[in-house]
């Protein structure tokens, strides 16, 4: 049986209320203007999209949230990424307030997300370290001591609470609740390709944690983590899908006014013929992302939706990065200077197919899953 990714009145009204809101509140100028601030947050945009209930989207109506699931959340970052917002929306909202959804059996964990719901507290996760003794956690007769770093954690900087997930002694993750500006916790900003997202190193050096900042461990944890990866994935992929349409729609809006040799350009076979396929490019990133927001929302098995996250992130990937080079292309001379917009999406969509693992990486995983599958899961 097929599967209907077609919006809903419900759907469609949050599609259509963020174009609204966004195109006032986060018009390119004022990109510019944050992303060259010392933490790069539009705070005045963030206290909108409170205000709008964004921040609990996907969260369930009992800790405030609207409930309305992981389809909302990705339509919502596709229209965030269409305007390169400035605000932490991504690592707060689609990562740490997810991944604390994900543990409904710490008490501590449930205990945040009021809060993040509501935007009073902004939380930033920080995904487990490659290597298993980058981030290592010891128990203490008080609680714990944790050392470590966890690189390429965005908004870090403005962040009033970071999740730190570890290692213990035994090999099983720990997750902690650190707040900014604890005693051994530096937070050090780093360059970044894109500029308007601001990227950061935590650093931990003997950094004494009560028992209480221990949100979860073990097993479920690990499974927890590696399910936020997923649904992370997704959003990014959702964000890819917005930087793809907005490469589009600045370059038909360029092509429609550049005239030579006494007519728009738009008009030359040419330029229809690439505009037509960055339009499909758009089309396919688009149609898996929602199927696979669909299945996140199902109750889905980790092996099926590391097959749809996947299947997402290549599509959109491929999409923000084809489209944004074309309309750079498409721009002519004028392209790839820093007057016009383009290059900054050429940069968001480059800065993206890095995080959460390269797009080859999350093919390897593919293949692994089915190349180890018994033969008769294969069909």
């Amino acid at each position: 049986m097929g599967m209907n990714l077609l919006l809903d009145d419900e759907q469609q009204l949050i599609v259509d209320s963020a174009i609204s809101f966004l195109a006032d509140a986060s018009p390119m100028s004022r990109v510019r203007t944050v992303s060259e601030t010392e933490d790069g947050i539009d705070h005045a945009l963030w206290l909108g999209m409170v205000d709008m209930g964004w921040c609990g989207v996907h969260l369930p109506e009992d800790v405030g949230g609207l409930g309305l699931g992981w389809i909302a959340l990705c339509l919502l970052q596709e229209q965030l990424g269409r305007h390169l917002a400035c605000v932490p929306f991504f690592e707060g909202i689609a990562m740490a307030a997810t991944l604390l959804r994900e543990l409904p059996d710490s008490a501590e964990a449930q205990a945040l997300l009021p809060e993040l719901a509501s935007g009073a507290l902004r939380a930033v996760l920080a995904m487990p370290p490659e290597s298993d003794t980058a981030a290592l956690a010891h128990a203490t007769p008080d609680g714990w001591l944790l050392d470590g770093s966890w690189s390429h954690v965005s908004a870090a900087g403005s962040a009033d609470l970071l999740l730190l997930p570890a290692r213990a002694a035994t090999g099983e993750w720990l997750l902690f609740a650190v707040g900014q500006g604890s005693a051994g916790l530096q937070v050090q900003a780093t360059p970044t390709l894109d500029a308007t997202r601001h990227g950061a190193i935590v650093h931990a050096q003997a950094l004494a944690l009560p028992a209480s900042a221990c949100l979860a461990r073990g097993a479920k944890l690990g499974a927890a983590l590696e399910r936020v990866r997923c649904l992370a994935a997704i959003a990014l992929a959702a964000e890819q899908v917005g930087v793809a349409q907005q490469c589009l729609d600045l370059t038909l809006a360029y092509t429609a006014q550049r005239s030579q040799f006494g007519k728009t350009i738009a008009g030359f076979q040419a330029v229809k013929h690439r505009c037509a396929q960055m339009l499909v490019m758009v089309e396919a990133a688009r149609s898996a992302v929602y199927g696979a927001a669909c299945m996140a929302d199902a109750t889905t098995d980790a092996a099926t939706l590391l097959l749809y996250a996947a299947q997402a992130r290549l599509e959109a990937t491929q999409a923000a990065q084809f489209c944004a080079r074309e309309s750079i292309q498409l721009h002519g001379g004028v392209g790839f200077t820093w007057e016009y917009d383009p290059h900054f999406f050429l940069r968001r969509s480059q800065a993206n197919s890095q995080r959460l693992g390269s797009v080859s990486v999350w093919l390897e995983q593919v293949a692994a899953q089915l190349l180890d599958a018994p033969a008769g899961e294969l069909a």
